[in-house]
């Protein structure tokens, strides 16, 4: 559970005599769990309603401890389940009205009735079932179907897609709330081909290598590879829109 700082004085402090914290001290409590959390990540789960604090006459914003604990519970279930917001927001109304929520589990492969009967375990990157893409993304089919007739989304198997797909859904919901329609995608996918087609031609020969050793480079190598090509490609559009993320 997320400690909140006691003690203090005035909006910059940890928290004021009302018990009441500044968003920089939100900030440090919630980068204890989730270091990449961001002061401009805590304004727009803000602006998308999954959190209302209050406003100073001067217009600071003042957090609960309940506010904390709320971000705490959106951040949880983006880290660990791959829900879009909306699903998240009805996640947490259901939570307000007492209701049992079951958050969609990822399986690895070849899990069994073992598994299942051991309770829920902490998602992996792993395989997920159609129905529980559906659920995770808060679509129906004909949604999922366009999606994939524009080969945004593709199952790895029978009904079976990689556990990513969540993460995808959930961004081509959130584009598709500015306009953005999935027919937009196909370019995106396209260069996303593309750039994984070049780190596969980098890390190929080291696949083929006959030392064992070599070979199991190649995961490490793809990676890292896969993680420069992304802040590349982020770099690349930020330049070309003239604009600067946090």
């Amino acid at each position: 559970m997320l400690q909140t700082p006691s003690g203090g004085a005035g909006d910059g402090a940890a928290a004021t005599d009302t018990g009441l914290l500044s968003i920089g001290a939100v900030l440090s409590v919630l980068r204890e769990e989730f270091p990449e959390v961001t002061i401009s990540k805590i304004r727009f789960l803000e602006s998308e309603g999954l959190v209302e604090p209050r406003r100073t006459p001067s217009g600071y914003r003042k957090f609960s401890a309940r506010d904390v604990e709320r971000l705490g519970h959106v951040l949880r279930m983006q880290r660990d389940h791959y829900l879009p917001l909306k699903v998240i927001r009805e996640h947490l109304a259901a939570m307000e009205r007492g209701e049992a929520v079951q958050l969609p589990a990822l399986t690895r492969p070849g899990d069994g009735e073992d598994a299942a009967e051991s309770g829920p375990e902490k998602p992996t990157a792993a395989r997920i079932g159609r129905c529980q893409l559906l659920s995770a993304a808060g679509v129906d089919e004909h949604r999922l179907a366009e999606w994939e007739s524009y080969g945004l989304l593709s199952p790895v198997g029978d009904g079976v897609y990689d556990a990513e797909a969540v993460t995808v859904a959930g961004l081509i919901t959130e584009l598709g709330r500015f306009g953005i329609e999935p027919r937009h995608l196909r370019a995106m996918k396209a260069a996303a081909d593309r750039e994984a087609g070049l780190v596969e031609q980098v890390v190929a020969p080291l696949r083929r290598h006959r030392n064992p050793q070599t070979r199991a480079h190649a995961e490490d190598r793809t990676k890292e590879l896969a993680g420069l090509t992304v802040k590349l490609h982020a770099a690349l559009v930020q330049t070309a829109l003239g604009v600067r993320l946090p």
